[in-house]
């Protein structure tokens, strides 16, 4: 399999696998939201492959571009764009043809990213219209950025935006805190499901979501935050009362309004199990 195929089977494949755990608080095969269903998710993941194929063609701009289009005409709503904005950087990387730390590549394309890709980026979310952006006092999506690129763009969101902040950071929680929690709870034994669920709730318990400050107020997000730090005390995915937890987690954030979606901690989980898929030959390894 070559490097182009590779990478447009593990997005498809991380996008699956991220929808399909019963994550507290997301969409899940179990829950639907309203204006978003368990299968809107499915088609979106199958939909971003060949923009993901084509990335070694491609600048991040026009990867990040292409796979919005592809999948706003599958779906019609948006349902994965902070999943492709956090994919189009990492699979450039992966798509270079050095032998450096795949860190190494991702900073590299991330200082290379230029004033084209935020254009065309932008361009991406005001067609996917995510919910709850607000209204910016610099650089606001609504309008063309004037001669920035695009990870000065990030920066200046990274304060209030965590997929800015990763680009800001080198993917600092992918890398420092997800991906070593996932790869820790896989070799325990667990179930992947499991293993997404736990590395989950580490992550949100260790950076409050983004989206939910957004719809709901930075107290909240800190408050949710907290409580999943209390789900891990009381087990997480490694006993029963710590899955009773994880289910009363569940109904609380299932509000009917959907302001506590974590949606911004389940863009991260898609991108760490990208990552682990490409580093695995898409092969989960469980115990060791």
């Amino acid at each position: 399999m070559d490097i182009s195929d590779k990478i447009g089977l593990a997005a498809e494949l991380a996008c699956l696998l991220e929808v399909s755990a019963e994550k507290p608080g997301n969409v899940t095969p179990t829950h639907d939201f309203a204006d978003t269903k368990y299968q809107d998710f499915l088609i979106s993941a199958v939909a971003i492959g060949k923009a993901f194929r084509n990335v070694s063609n491609a600048s991040v701009g026009e990867t990040i571009l292409q796979a919005v289009k592809d999948t706003r005409a599958l779906t019609g709503v948006n349902t994965n764009l902070g999943i492709i904005l956090l994919f189009a950087p990492l699979a450039k990387a992966y798509a270079l043809d050095n032998k450096n730390d795949i860190r190494e590549r991702l900073r590299s394309v991330l200082d290379s990213l230029t004033v084209k890709d935020a254009e065309l980026a932008y361009e991406a979310i005001r067609l996917a219209n995510p919910g709850g952006l607000g209204k910016a006092d610099r650089y606001d999506v609504s309008e063309t950025p004037a001669g920035i690129t695009l990870l000065e763009a990030m920066q200046e969101a990274g304060h209030r935006d965590n997929i800015a902040g990763e680009y800001v950071s080198g993917y600092q929680t992918i890398f420092g805190i997800g991906l070593p929690t996932f790869k820790d709870t896989i070799k325990k034994g667990t179930s992947i499901s499991d293993a997404i669920i736990q590395t989950f709730l580490v992550i949100l318990s260790w950076v409050p979501d983004t989206l939910i400050a957004r719809k709901a107020g930075i107290d909240k997000a800190l408050d949710i935050s907290g409580f999943a730090r209390k789900v891990l005390d009381c087990g997480g995915v490694f006993n029963e009362r710590g899955h009773e937890e994880i289910n009363r987690f569940n109904s609380f954030l299932l509000e009917p309004s959907h302001n506590f979606n974590p949606g911004t901690t389940a863009d991260i989980i898609a991108a760490i199990l990208f990552v682990y898929l490409m580093d695995n030959n898409l092969k989960f390894i469980e115990k060791e």
